[in-house]
């Protein structure tokens, strides 16, 4: 699993934990109890979505689920270094076969931003426009994400809120019960608890969530803009090793020793194989 789907269910995980196990310190089970409440609930989940639905289109919430899902599902995404090793594959074979050999290489691609940027320069077309088909391309994609996003931060702005209207209708009707005064206390609990279904969900869920959703997403629009750097100097015929040492900047040093053991393996495997000598090395 990828860090990013990791550490997401374990760090609301544990603020819901922490959560729990502070209030069953301060009043036990019979405490906790009290911070159970369908009204409570029901005001805040369906104020708020209610809320959501009268602000957005149908179709936004498609995309807000979508985005949303890519903090919980593993990235099947090239890192960096895939990328380096794919490109520099890609420049190897064009130089050598020319650009129209790499139209049976890019339909095997795994990444569709690759795929349509090599065809596009398989094509003919030019190193500028392709630039601009896949700058819009790119910008395009990520205006639709960041609507979807704007939904998970508007919830997160909300959600307090609609706890505070939870509380206001509460002291309205415990007010109405000034003749009772067994009755105020679990009343004003009452109240208040809407409030705190509120106060936790704007800043467990919906706040935490849309900050790592939009650092997603910053990281995907470079990722995507160094695939157009590797594209353009596919298509303009850059010498491999150069394209490799303008890529590298991207690798961290660990993904660069990494890269570089793999290498050396595979290049060890080649000469054993070629030489017959299965122990040699």
């Amino acid at each position: 699993m990828s860090q990013r789907e990791i550490w997401t269910p374990i760090g609301l995980g544990a603020g819901v934990t922490l959560i729990a196990i502070a209030i069953l310190l301060g009043g036990g089970l019979t405490g906790a109890r009290g911070f159970i409440s369908a009204a409570s609930f029901i005001t805040v989940f369906g104020g708020l979505t209610a809320a959501l639905f009268v602000h957005y289109r149908p179709g936004e919430f498609k995309t807000a689920w979508l985005v949303l899902k890519k903090v919980f599902t593993p990235s099947d995404q090239m890192g960096y270094a895939q990328l380096l090793d794919t490109f520099v594959h890609l420049s190897q074979r064009a130089r050598r076969d020319g650009l129209l050999s790499l139209e049976q290489e890019a339909e095997e691609l795994d990444e569709p931003f690759i795929r349509k940027g090599v065809l596009l320069a398989v094509d003919g077309i030019e190193s500028d426009m392709i630039k601009e088909i896949m700058t819009a391309e790119m910008e395009a994609e990520d205006q639709r994400y960041r609507r979807g996003l704007e939904i998970i931060e508007k919830a997160g702005e909300w959600a307090p809120a609609w706890g505070m209207v939870g509380t206001l209708i509460g002291l309205v009707l415990m007010l109405q019960s000034l003749n009772d005064p067994s009755s105020l206390g679990p009343q004003m609990a009452l109240a208040l608890i809407t409030t705190f279904y509120g106060m936790v969900l704007a800043n467990l869920v919906f706040h935490p969530l849309a900050g790592k959703l939009s650092n997603y997403l910053d990281a995907e629009i470079h990722r995507k803009q160094v695939m157009l750097e590797g594209i353009i100097a596919v298509q303009s015929g850059l010498n491999p090793m150069v394209l490799e040492e303008k890529m590298s900047a991207f690798l961290t040093r660990e993904e660069r020793e990494a890269l570089n053991s793999s290498r050396e393996n595979h290049h060890d495997v080649r000469f054993d194989i070629e030489g017959g000598r299965e122990n040699a090395l």
